[in-house]
């Protein structure tokens, strides 16, 4: 039997754009108390605006330890304690290695990965306590292939894979789910991507994924029955050659 998502508290990293605005509206409807975690916060409030109901912008630099630190602590003053984390939040980098800006790839490490990590160090010890908890990370299947157009990110996301993987065994014992969800290509900000019309047009030839396609495959996992892992969910614009 599908768990509802009702009344949870929902944690999400990089709300205020794409992948991570798009499931903050998918939990919402769904009836989710959500923490909305960013930089921007102008951005959040016009999603809370948007959103209404029981909904906490927090505003943060996840590169940054006390960010993380305060967030969790802030949002658990808040509501008591949190159901869900969705560490959304990420970075892109593309082009040769050789050619590349190495503070670029650094910072990019910093979001993708280093954020995602201390994320979730810093919610598991609560949800630990209470035996209940979903946490789902952002991958990309770039994480399931090195793509050579854009290693350093691909490595990221490989090293994403292998951190769900593994604190997933240690934290089932505490009736605590972790997943990872990879998609293809997202028609959104982070490929550069703002026109609507241009969107919608690649979404109709196949090319590309809507944000709300991976915010539904989002609220699949967490509605999985309470036996049930997804430990891994692949999504693919179908014409994606990869």
């Amino acid at each position: 039997m599908a768990q509802s998502i009702s009344g949870r508290v929902a944690v999400i990293t990089g709300a205020s754009s794409g992948i991570g605005r798009a499931a903050a509206r998918a939990l919402a409807a769904e009836g989710a108390k959500l923490a909305l975690v960013a930089r921007s916060t102008e951005r959040l409030e016009a999603l809370k605006a948007e959103l209404g109901g029981d909904t906490l912008v927090v505003p943060a630099d996840l590169t940054r330890a006390a960010d993380v630190d305060g967030a969790i602590r802030t949002i658990s003053e808040h509501f008591g304690h949190i159901d869900i984390l969705f560490a959304n939040a990420g970075s892109y980098v593309t082009g040769n290695v050789a050619e590349g800006d190495a503070d670029e790839f650094d910072a990019v490490i910093a979001v993708n990965v280093n954020a995602v990590f201390r994320m979730v160090r810093a919610a598991l010890p609560g949800m630990i306590a209470r035996r209940n908890g979903d946490i789902v990370v952002t991958s990309s299947i770039s994480g399931h292939q090195a793509i050579h157009w854009e290693p350093v990110y691909s490595a990221t996301k490989h090293a994403v894979q292998s951190f769900v993987h593994g604190v997933r065994r240690q934290v089932a014992p505490h009736n605590v789910r972790v997943g990872a969800l990879a998609p293809g290509i997202v028609l959104n900000e982070l490929w550069g991507l703002t026109d609507q019309a241009e969107i919608e047009r690649r979404v109709a030839a196949h090319e590309g994924l809507r944000c709300e396609d991976v915010a539904d495959a989002l609220v699949f996992m967490l509605t999985r029955p309470a036996n049930a892992t997804i430990r891994d969910l692949v999504i693919l614009p179908q014409n994606q050659d990869i």
